[in-house]
């Protein structure tokens, strides 16, 4: 992407060549240079709760599409795996399921829920095995609470992505949080992936586009922080609208906050409001089509 050359300077800076968004090899490209080094919402790590559970599932489904598993081991630890066989490359779990081991139905190779490679049927006689490149290979991985966060090939700590919307809301008791189905839903938007998270980072638009919104909010004061891998905008409420009840200890104290919106570059959107949170996973499909899904979650006094 040596063609585009963004200024330090916001103040210089411009919209990118429209390339970008139309030409295949720049949707293409994206994948390598950005997502896979990035760190993608995967799940919520509640989904192995007990020992013994294994969750396959398809990190950025359709776009990086990498095959893996979470598992919690015996030991009551999470492990993000490669969801490929070592030896032939079979898909290893196809569902939800509760097993002490994983076992390779196309040869019967097994592991450890961590990975570790255990045995193979008639490979007795091979020399050199096995050795480290039979185990599943490891993802990196982080929680922030119940959520986890991955990255295939991470071009930084995933405390340099999220480290800031962390402290901004350690005071938020997401362990109370629990998804609201009724609320969530899938959007196809027949736009590039870009486009979607560019129009969700400014807010010039709200007063014209979002009445309901612009009603609510005092758009006087609302504001954008910028940090190195995310950005947080913040609503303000007009008198009698709905707010948080912010601690004391909050950088915000005193303020009538309706709305924190933070995005995780590249992609991703956690919107705090004060009736739950509102996670938000842009999917590229095609360089003029993406799939946004939008996951609710509300705290359990507010069911």
């Amino acid at each position: 992407m040596a063609e585009f050359y963004v200024d330090g300077d916001i103040s210089l800076a411009e919209t990118l060549p429209s390339l970008f968004y139309t030409e295949e090899k720049y949707f293409e490209l994206s994948r390598d240079k950005i997502f896979s080094r990035t760190w993608q919402y995967a799940c919520d790590s509640e989904t192995v709760k007990m020992p013994g559970q294994i969750h396959p599932f398809y990190l950025l489904e359709n776009y990086l599409d990498e095959p893996l598993i979470l598992t919690r081991d015996k030991n009551d630890r999470l492990h993000l795996l490669s969801n490929v066989c070592t030896h032939r490359g079979n898909i290893l779990v196809e569902g939800n399921c509760i097993e002490s081991k994983i076992t390779c139905r196309y040869h019967g190779r097994r592991f450890e829920l961590d990975g570790k490679f255990i045995s193979m049927p008639e490979f007795n006689e091979v020399k050199n095995f096995p050795s480290k490149k039979d185990d599943l290979p490891e993802i990196p991985f982080n929680t922030w609470e119940k959520y986890l966060f991955a990255s295939l090939n991470p071009v930084s700590p995933v405390q340099n992505f999220i480290g800031d919307m962390c402290s901004r809301m350690s005071w938020l008791p997401l362990e109370e949080f629990v998804f609201d189905p009724a609320r969530s839903r899938d959007y196809l938007v027949k736009a590039h992936w870009a486009l979607y998270c560019e129009n969700y980072l400014e807010g010039f638009h709200i007063p014209y586009v979002h009445n309901s919104l612009n009603a609510a909010l005092d758009y006087s004061g609302y504001k954008t922080e910028l940090f190195r891998y995310s950005n947080l905008q913040t609503g303000i409420a007009k008198n009698g609208e709905d707010c948080f009840d912010l601690p004391g200890d909050s950088p915000d104290f005193g303020q009538n906050i309706s709305a924190y919106y933070f995005w995780i570059f590249p992609n991703i959107m956690f919107n705090f409001y004060p009736w739950g949170l509102s996670i938000n996973v842009v999917r590229p499909l095609k360089p003029d089509l993406t799939k946004v899904d939008w996951i609710k979650l509300k705290e359990k006094m507010n069911q």
